[in-house]
């Protein structure tokens, strides 16, 4: 079968199968009574089914299965027991919440199955930072802290309504077109077919009368697949970026650019923990997305619609300076808009931590103008005037 058949197979079958079976796991979750009950952390305001993951993973499965013989390292013998761990860790945490230090180790397990296949091996950055070959244990330690770092920053936007799927979306929609490009057809076969699942999930987790979220049993397997996505991509073959609309030593940068949205979002949650004096892993309401809905009261579908609109003309306008430019630009623009949201998101985070950090800030600059003698003599200019 062709890549449009199978491309079309795939995204049918996924979306039909996902979108029939949702409403059968609401059934069970509410006849169980495994509602998800709101506290004062949560954007929801009555008790909710979750475990929409579960979905997620039988398609997957399924989809695998459906692509057998297609992925030329056997990627399937690695990536299956890697998705069914996690696919009981995160059960079992919706069910039970479990601690941090667990569902830490079970990610390493599954990571390990990727780290574990040549497929997915980097043997060298091209040039990125001055950066070549680089020795078998630290692609072990880059590739682990990268898959462990995106699946937990793609656990972390799942905060409202839409959120997770539109990024999620966003970011796979992507991946199947630089797969197709660098003809690694088993992967782009592979985002099609979550991207469906999602799809189909978006449907009910916008809802108003059928709602369900997804939970970390399907946060943890979408975040995971994403990471393993990356992880492919930066390992590519030279040859295979000759189709792509960027050059070999900006696939860092351009990964990064994909990602922006959870990547951003947890790098500027465990910096405020950390200045609060709070574990970075500790739950509060200073997300991104909690900043939209809270303090310019805008619903859960705007703010998602918003975040994922950037994600997707930021990695656009990425691409093409990519393809255009060198990376010293690229890095530029990606700093310049990390500190550019940034400082946007403390100006309109009106919390009583924040409001205290800026009063601090306020006085600690106050004091260095003093210092400097930057301040001029506004109270004598005007008693002058008067004379």
């Amino acid at each position: 079968m062709y890549f449009l058949e199978t491309a079309i197979v795939l995204l049918v079958g996924a979306f039909l199968l996902t979108f029939f079976t949702i409403p059968k796991i609401i059934g069970v979750v509410e006849y169980k009574k495994l509602m998800d009950s709101p506290n004062h952390r949560s954007s929801h305001k009555k008790v909710t089914p979750t475990l929409g993951g579960v979905a997620f993973y039988y398609g997957l499965i399924l989809a695998i299965f459906f692509l057998k013989g297609q992925d030329m390292y056997d990627e399937a013998i690695y990536l299956v027991p890697a998705i069914t761990i996690l696919f009981i860790i995160g059960l079992k945490d919706d069910l039970v919440v479990l601690s941090p230090l667990t569902k830490l180790a079970a990610q390493i397990i599954a990571v390990s199955f990727i780290l574990a296949s040549d497929s997915f091996t980097i043997h060298s950055l091209h040039d990125f930072l001055g950066i070549n070959e680089i020795p078998y244990f630290v692609y072990l330690l880059i590739g682990g802290f990268l898959m462990i770092t995106i699946i937990n920053a793609y656990n972390l936007i799942d905060g409202i309504d839409g959120l997770a799927a539109m990024v999620g979306i966003v970011i796979l929609t992507m991946y199947t077109i630089i797969f197709y490009l660098s003809h690694e057809y088993f992967y782009s076969l592979l985002c099609i077919a979550l991207t469906a699942c999602l799809s189909a999930f978006l449907y009910y987790n916008l809802s108003k009368t059928k709602k369900i979220f997804m939970g970390d049993t399907g946060s943890l397997i979408v975040g995971f697949m994403i990471a393993m996505f990356t992880l492919k991509f930066l390992a590519l073959n030279p040859s295979d970026y000759r189709a792509l609309p960027f050059h070999l030593d900006s696939a860092p940068l351009v990964a990064m650019g994909i990602l922006i949205v959870p990547l951003f979002d947890t790098a500027r949650v465990f910096t405020l923990r950390i200045a609060n004096k709070k574990g970075p892993f500790s739950p509060d309401r200073n997300h991104t997305h909690h900043v939209l809905v809270d303090y310019l009261k805008l619903s859960h579908r705007q703010a998602s619609c918003t975040i994922a609109g950037f994600n997707l003309i930021f990695v656009v306008i990425l691409i093409i300076m990519g393809s255009a430019s060198s990376n010293l630009w690229m890095i530029i623009m990606l700093l310049f808009t990390c500190i550019a949201l940034a400082y946007l998101f403390f100006r309109l985070d009106y919390s009583i931590p924040n409001l205290k950090r800026k009063v601090f800030f306020k006085r600690k600059i106050e004091g260095l103008r003093h210092r400097l003698h930057l301040y001029p003599p506004l109270a004598w200019s005007g008693r002058s005037k008067q004379k």
